[in-house]
């Protein structure tokens, strides 16, 4: 058998979280080995909408996206580029009364967490966004929220891994996984490689890894369907999204739109995924419904990617309860883009010191807790 190459750290799966893991541990000057079975960004990190946002999150993420925000603004700093993050404000809309109470309920949530955030009426939003269509009763706008372009961000945050010292190994996909004796194997393609501690960043298949550690969850894969339009002028400013969900939209500098709602179709066992054109052409129409200028824009382009959902659609974040060494972040439903580089800093801080300041109430693995006996 081939001599396992030797490491600090292990991680599985390149997307943001990964990536952002492997550049702070790199920093930290430990020697971290990252595997990525495909690209980087090639599946829900590289494949999503792009917002940028804290606003409407479930209180548990809230610590981690505050924190993720400080980082966002300082990437040029940590990672020699912005990935286009604009702060454009994201602006949740209500289309009913009902849908109203919900935004303004969500208000309590926002203050013990020091997010700043207004409820807009009628009369304001009318003001501030004629091209809003009559269905828009109410809206909560949240000006330090904003977008970046999801494509960017995982090779970014690779490039400066590497720069860093970080092993990046892309079309390297691990094929076994064991533990024993305090330390982890990998065997893949490239050879085996070994090390006290292994990061769990590899999203819906996060899932599966967890499972041969003792640690099954619910977890079901989720393909948004995305569509971006013809350039056309520029009039949407805001990250747009809607109370209820169904339709989300933002618009560049260039004048395209990217919209998103629904899901494709898709096999993780592939992996592929695939939009859907029914679903794309009635996203469009909810579109229209809020925008009415956006009547006769063309669609373009469509695409979807491959993510992991959970029941409560919040991520599993932290340490295993069955293996020492081995530390969780999957699972991020449809929303993690925003959270990837705060969650990257966070598992640093879990594999190197045993600790984060950042709270994790309510991301154990544990929630999903069985009769379950420790692996290794």
């Amino acid at each position: 058998m081939t001599t396992p190459r030797e490491t600090d750290v292990l991680v599985i799966g390149g997307g943001g979280a990964g990536c952002s893991a492997a550049l702070h541990l790199a920093r930290r000057g430990a020697h971290v080995v990252l595997l990525e079975r495909g690209l980087v960004g090639s599946q829900a990190s590289g494949s999503n909408y792009g917002g940028v946002r804290q606003q409407g999150r479930h209180p548990a993420e809230l610590p981690v996206a505050k924190r993720s925000h400080e980082l966002w603004k300082r990437l040029p700093q940590l990672i020699g580029t912005d990935c286009e993050f604009v702060q454009t404000g994201h602006l949740k809309l209500a289309r009913s009364e009902a849908e109203a109470a919900e935004l303004a309920a969500y208000l309590d949530v926002a203050r013990s967490h020091a997010l700043e955030l207004q409820l807009l009426g009628r009369a304001m939003l009318r003001a501030r966004y004629p091209w809003l269509g009559p269905s828009v009763v109410a809206a909560s706008f949240a000006p330090g929220d904003g977008s970046a372009n999801p494509r960017l961000l995982a090779p970014a945050l690779a490039q400066a891994a590497r720069e860093s010292g970080a092993a990046i190994l892309e079309h390297t996909a691990v094929t076994a996984c064991h533990h024993g004796g305090g330390r982890f194997l990998l065997e893949t393609a490239a050879g085996p490689f070994t090390a006290p501690r292994l990061l769990n960043t590899a999203g819906f298949w996060g899932g599966q890894l967890a499972a041969s550690f003792g640690e099954p969850v619910p977890i079901r894969h989720l393909t948004p369907n995305m569509m971006v339009t013809e350039p056309v002028p520029y009039f949407i400013r805001p990250n747009i999204g809607v109370a209820g969900g169904g339709v989300y939209m933002r618009q560049i500098p260039r004048g395209n739109i990217i919209i998103g709602g629904g899901h494709g179709t898709g096999d993780p066992s592939v992996p592929m995924s695939r939009p859907s054109p029914e679903v794309t052409l009635q996203v469009m129409q909810r579109a229209v419904a809020l925008v009415p200028d956006l009547a006769g824009v063309s669609v373009i382009r469509s695409w979807s990617g491959i993510d992991g959902i959970l029941p409560d659609k919040i991520p599993v974040v932290g340490p295993s309860l069955t293996t020492p060494g081995l530390f969780h972040a999957f699972g991020f439903s449809g929303h993690g883009f925003q959270l990837g580089p705060a969650i990257g800093a966070i598992l640093c801080e879990l594999a190197l010191d045993g600790r984060t300041e950042t709270p994790l109430d309510g991301l154990s693995i544990g929630r999903f807790a069985r009769a379950a006996l420790p692996v290794g």
